[in-house]
């Protein structure tokens, strides 16, 4: 049987706070979600002044870099690159789902929501170094 790594709440706690302090340095209020290496979301935790809805699509984010085993900037992109089949896949397709990997599988995944793009997916992968 394959063992594979998963991410734990010790885990999911640092690496939100760590997105969650890169946020507050550049004045920014984001919602971060993490979620296991099965698609299950361990800790969303929404910054005061972040969007409302921004809970749900941090959570969204999370869990669709998990299934789709890459970042969902990179699904965004092969739908505005032309790829419009990209639209029925079962992930939200927006920036800022960043896989987190140990040894090359996949523990889970950071969602960030608020921001553009660009500015989701950098405060996601200061989540991911901080596993």
């Amino acid at each position: 049987m394959k063992s594979l790594p998963c991410i734990e709440l010790a885990d999911a706690q640092r690496m939100a706070a760590a997105a969650r302090a890169h946020a507050e340095t550049n004045g920014w209020a984001v919602t971060v979600s993490i979620a296991d290496s099965t698609g299950h979301i361990v800790v969303t935790e929404r910054m005061p002044g972040a969007p409302l809805m921004s809970a749900e699509v941090a959570a969204e984010k999370a869990v669709g870099a998990v299934r789709a085993g890459k970042p969902t900037m990179a699904v965004e992109d092969m739908i505005n690159n032309g790829r419009t089949a990209g639209l029925q896949l079962p992930v939200t397709a927006l920036g800022g789902g960043e896989l987190a990997l140990v040894d090359g599988q996949v523990a889970g995944a950071v969602g960030i929501s608020g921001l553009s793009p660009a500015q989701d997916v950098e405060v996601a992968q200061a989540g991911v170094a901080a596993l």
